[in-house]
């Protein structure tokens, strides 16, 4: 047998040179836009190792002379930092996974189940996201003072546990990808409308789970105004008000300020990287409609 090679033709090559160029600039231009991204981050975590005094030298330098690891010591110890960390822990968890299984349920009720103005209500639901927070923060406040909630984790953790509009919305749009014939199996096998939402519905949302608490757990994290203005007790200071309480009237320990921020956007990263998978599938997958 001959086996006969025939050589590509200069068309089919300037096509593979033009194809490796657009993808060689793609490259370029992200990774320059990566490092971008990157630059406050860099800059926070040289701040944090230098010397107190010396972030404003100039010419600025990104690496430190000499490295103060003290400085991430002082922040550990003596801070309060670890204990505003357990704080913020105790005051989003309840409403990450009571406030999730509760926007889960009426999302179901809104992507699966008929019952009168269901349409009139999720517009209305969908409405409240268009409400700024300032509009609502002064009556809240009001209430919860009335009711001998302030300088208490109540105003902070009771109205997450009963969801959010997002979230019903994002696990709406996941509901909604189900195909319908899983429900009539169901139904065939004697399951009422609740034991097929925990027994069938809730395994297969995962992803749009797993994305709505990672969503719903750095909201809580990074929140600094409800604690502002609901928390005045030290003890009771949320990590971003330990943070802040490094800051005062005539001057700021930035060293201090940038250890703290690095040793608190650990626990984000952590959980971003092991979640990384189901969060960009939640967030593909919500937007399809079966």
């Amino acid at each position: 047998m001959i086996n006969i090679t025939t050589p590509s033709s200069p068309m089919n090559s300037k096509k593979k040179m033009s194809a490796m160029v657009r993808k060689s600039f793609a490259y370029l231009f992200l990774s320059a836009g990566a490092l971008v991204m990157a630059i406050p981050f860099l800059w926070m975590v040289s701040t944090s190792l230098k010397p107190p005094g010396s972030e404003f030298d100039f010419p600025p330098k990104w690496i430190p002379t000499h490295f103060e690891w003290s400085n991430y010591s002082f922040v550990l110890l003596e801070s309060g930092i670890l204990q505003g960390f357990f704080n913020t822990l105790l005051i989003i968890s309840l409403p990450c996974l009571v406030g999730l299984f509760t926007s889960a349920l009426a999302a179901y009720a809104f992507g699966r189940m008929q019952f009168p103005a269901k349409n009139l209500l999720f517009t209305l639901l969908l409405a409240t996201m268009m409400i700024p927070g300032v509009v609502t923060m002064i009556p809240t406040f009001i209430l919860f003072k009335n009711i001998g909630w302030v300088d208490s984790w109540l105003p902070l953790i009771v109205p997450g546990m009963f969801g959010g509009a997002a979230a019903v919305f994002l696990l709406r749009q996941f509901f909604m990808t189900i195909p319908k014939e899983l429900e009539d199996a169901a139904k065939v096998d004697g399951m009422n409308p609740f034991q097929t939402f925990i027994r069938i519905m809730l395994p297969l949302c995962k992803p749009a789970l797993i994305t709505q608490g990672l969503l719903g757990f750095l909201a809580g994290y990074n929140d600094y105004l409800g604690p502002l203005i609901y928390i005045n007790t030290p003890e009771k200071f949320s990590l971003q008000l330990v943070l802040a309480s490094f800051q005062g009237f005539y001057s700021s320990q930035w060293t201090y300020i940038m250890a703290g921020s690095v040793l608190a956007l650990i626990p984000t990263l952590l959980l971003f990287f092991f979640s990384q998978k189901y969060f960009v599938e939640g967030i593909t997958l919500t937007g399809m409609k079966g």
